[in-house]
C-alpha cells in the first residue's frame, strides 16, 4: 500500500522538516498536473497554461490548508498517489464548477444546439438557480444526468453508476435535456 518512500516524505512534512513541502511538491507535480489535464479534458474544457498552474496551486493549497489537514487524514490503505489522485480531482472539478466562465443558460444551449463541437459552452451557466429552476422541469432520469454532470462535475461513466444507464446513453440524454432546457428558457424570457 503505503510506500516506505511516500511514508518517509509524509512524516517529514507533518514533521516540517526542511526541505520536505518542496520534495513532496516535486514528487507529486506530475500527478496533480496529470490529474487536471485528466478532468479537464473529460469535461471538455480547455485550459490555458495559467488556468493548470492556478489548479494546481489550488490542489496544493488544499493539501497544506488546516495544518495539512489533508494528510493528516490518510489512512495508509492505499498508495500516497491514490489518495492525492482522489483529492486533487475533487479539488479540480470543485474549482472548475467555480471558475465557469459567466453566459446566459439559454445562449450556452443555444451555442450546444447549433452544433459547437465545444461541450463548454454548456458549462457556462450564469445563475445556478435558474439551471435548478429548469432542471425541475425534466424527468427524473434526464434531471438527475444534468444535474451530475453540470452541476456536480461527474463523467459519463460515474453518471451511468450512479444512475444506472448505460454509458451510451448520457450524452443522447444530455441532449434531448439541453434542448427541453433550452426551451424552458426560451419561454421564461418570453414571459
Amino acid at each position: 500500500m503505503l510506500s516506505e518512500i511516500d511514508r518517509n516524505l509524509l512524516q517529514r512534512c507533518l514533521a516540517r522538516k526542511p526541505r520536505s513541502w518542496e520534495d513532496f511538491v516535486d514528487r507529486f507535480i506530475g500527478l496533480v498536473i496529470h490529474v487536471i489535464d485528466h478532468t479537464a479534458q473529460s469535461r471538455s474544457i480547455r485550459l490555458a497554461p495559467e488556468d493548470r498552474e492556478d489548479l494546481a496551486s489550488e490542489v496544493f493549497l488544499a493539501i497544506i490548508n488546516d495544518d495539512f489537514a489533508i494528510l493528516r487524514r490518510f489512512r495508509g490503505e492505499s498508495s500516497l498517489a491514490t489518495y492525492l489522485t482522489v483529492v486533487a480531482r475533487r479539488v479540480v472539478v470543485r474549482e472548475m464548477l467555480k471558475r465557469k466562465t459567466a453566459a446566459p443558460i439559454g445562449e450556452a444551449l443555444d451555442e450546444v444546439a447549433a452544433g459547437e463541437k465545444d461541450s463548454s459552452a454548456v458549462d457556462r451557466f450564469h445563475d445556478r438557480e435558474q439551471v435548478e429552476r429548469l432542471i425541475g422541469q425534466l424527468s427524473g432520469p434526464e434531471a438527475d444526468v444534468v444535474r451530475l454532470y453540470h452541476l456536480e462535475g461527474k463523467t459519463y461513466r460515474e453518471i451511468s453508476s450512479a444512475v444506472g444507464m448505460a454509458e451510451n446513453s448520457i450524452g443522447p440524454t444530455l441532449s434531448r435535456a439541453r434542448d427541453k432546457m433550452r426551451r424552458a428558457s426560451a419561454n421564461l424570457a418570453t414571459s
